[in-house]
């Protein structure tokens, strides 16, 4: 196990470095910079005034020169201070982070309490009704874009019903109910794709579980069908489970951007967008490398979970 923590890691640490590269060199793709943003585009500003900005920024150095100080900072934890606010990243990352990862959690749970179940029913009623309605929902699920579905909760339960959430974020420990009450909604509108997914592994796995030997001798053994569902079936059909749910985990992280746009929600994903519409070339490559850390961490935390839930990989 210690080996393959040890390659693992030096497998993140390759994966962070070229993460690093990627997120340095695309923002820096995007016409303008954080002086334009600041001068205006048709600012009549003099040139001496433009270059001293430029200078204050780095923006002068050549762009390996750029990169190789950020790096170096980056190394000892230090992610740099955002161009706009004039704060540390990292400070800005955590006030923002809260909020993204309730978001995830809330999305993994609503994934799961409706992907498992509606999975197990699909297996055991392969080809009838009850399934073929399970895989037309979950294709449904994977084919609405969310900033529409999004607006459609929105418009709904908003607008149609009168229920409307708090306007601003409120954190569970000031007020636990008003702070459900605004995350619910964009927790089951990001958590809808994700339930799909799971829903047509866990359908896969219990449909290849219960054709094995050992389901049929439980069965001719007497044993309860729940038991032989519960404890043989799902326990084993759980793995690929969680290495998806564990997958989904590290999107949702990541991919918040619009749900947190489209609810209005003051977290990670709205922090890049708001951090790529003003150039802030600190903060977007700080909080796009922080989201990736998070991303391999918890694909990392799913890989030991496997040595819990078989014990094969945890002898091999």
């Amino acid at each position: 196990m210690a080996k393959y923590l040890i390659s693992r890691l030096v497998a993140m640490a390759v994966s962070l470095m070229g993460v690093t590269i990627v997120v340095f060199l695309l923002i820096r793709c995007i016409p303008g910079t954080i002086v334009e943003q600041m001068l205006g585009t048709e600012a009549l500003t003099s040139y001496e005034t433009v270059e001293s900005l430029r200078r204050y920024f780095g923006l002068d150095q050549p762009i390996h020169i750029q990169y190789a100080h950020w790096i170096r900072r980056v190394l000892v934890g230090d992610l740099g201070k955002s161009w706009r606010m004039g704060m540390p990243v990292l400070t800005f990352i955590l006030s923002r982070l809260a909020v993204t990862v309730e978001l995830a959690a809330i999305a993994i749970l609503v994934a799961a309490l409706i992907g498992v179940p509606a999975g197990i029913i699909s297996a055991l009623k392969q080809n009838r009704p009850a399934d073929n309605l399970a895989r037309m929902a979950a294709l449904f699920g994977l084919s609405i874009p969310v900033f529409w579905q999004g607006t459609m909760l929105i418009l709904v339960f908003s607008l149609a019903l009168r229920w409307a959430p708090p306007i601003e974020w409120v954190s569970p420990a000031a007020n636990l109910r008003a702070n459900l009450e605004m995350m619910l909604l964009p927790g089951f509108c990001l958590g809808t794709a994700s339930a799909a997914v799971i829903m047509r592994m866990t359908r896969s796995c219990m449909l290849d579980v219960l054709r094995q030997d050992y389901i049929r001798t439980a069965r001719a053994k007497g044993l309860a069908e729940g038991s032989v569902i519960g404890i043989h079936g799902l326990k084993n059909a759980l793995i690929p489970v969680v290495t998806v749910t564990g997958l989904q985990m590290g999107y949702l992280l990541g991919g918040t951007v619009v749900v947190e746009e489209v609810f209005g929600l003051p977290g990670l994903g709205r922090l890049v967008l708001w951090a790529i519409l003003q150039r802030d070339y600190p903060t977007v490559q700080g909080t796009v490398l922080f989201i990736a850390v998070m991303f391999m961490v918890v694909n990392l935390v799913v890989d030991i979970l496997y040595a819990y839930l078989d014990p094969r990989i945890r002898r091999a």
